[in-house]
């Protein structure tokens, strides 16, 4: 494989921040910061790094649905979840570990729930090598057994589903703490939406849908019929 210079690197990460981010509506000086500091391309698959800051979904090799989300979306989601320092976060779907770098480094603390054991590991290989301490990634279906391994240390101040589904469980929805907040990318193809959830009493919650996007479906979350008389 052909080496990248580091100075490549250091004017790509510049250009998907200005080029690809902003654009996008990402302005929050911390998420732009860490977007800096945080380096791509040490999460990425060795044969992608030369990709690791173009606009585009890379994949992770263990399947279909293995991917890395594109840089402007998993900035875009980390931001509009409004992550405080005290937070804490359950994400479901690592991946490659970097959307989790960012939620660590902006909270007090994330579990990651990753369905693939070789993609689990190798993300939290990233997350060591890039000195993240209070992210731990966890091997695990979701949904199995009523979404029982992410009822294990809740309520959570954020869950981040990353990757679409078709709708939002309300198993999930009750894990919310007051006042928690929820992101997935909910939908089909070829139009899904971002949803935000943020639970407003016991048993009430409100809903924004402010942009759209595309994404892999996650394993085993339910699938309603879609067929309507």
């Amino acid at each position: 494989m052909t080496s990248i210079a580091p100075m490549n690197l250091d004017q790509a990460r510049f250009n998907m921040i200005e080029q690809q981010v902003r654009p996008w509506e990402v302005l929050d000086p911390a998420v732009l910061a860490l977007l800096d500091s945080v380096k791509r391309e040490h999460f990425v698959p060795a044969a992608q790094k030369a990709l690791a800051y173009v606009d585009m979904e890379l994949p992770l090799g263990q399947g279909a649905d293995q991917v890395m989300l594109a840089p402007r979306v998993q900035a875009r989601l980390v931001q509009d979840l409004a992550i405080k320092p005290t937070d804490k976060v359950l994400e479901i779907g690592t991946g490659s570990g970097f959307t989790t770098a960012l939620l660590a480094s902006l909270a007090q603390r994330v579990v990651s729930l990753e369905i693939d054991d070789a993609t689990a590991r190798n993300a939290r290989t990233h997350l060591q090598q890039a000195g993240i301490t209070n992210a731990e990634v966890r091997v695990a279906d979701a949904t199995a057994n009523g979404f029982a391994a992410c009822a294990l240390e809740g309520p959570w101040d954020v869950i981040l589903v990353a990757g679409s589904v078709a709708e939002v469980p309300s198993d999930l929805l009750n894990l919310l703490a007051p006042g928690g907040r929820l992101a997935a990318i909910v939908g089909h193809e070829p139009v899904m939406r971002a949803t935000f959830v943020t639970r407003t009493g016991d048993a009430a919650f409100g809903t924004t849908q402010p942009w759209d996007t595309v994404a892999p479906r996650l394993r085993n979350f339910p699938e309603p019929s879609r067929f309507q008389f």
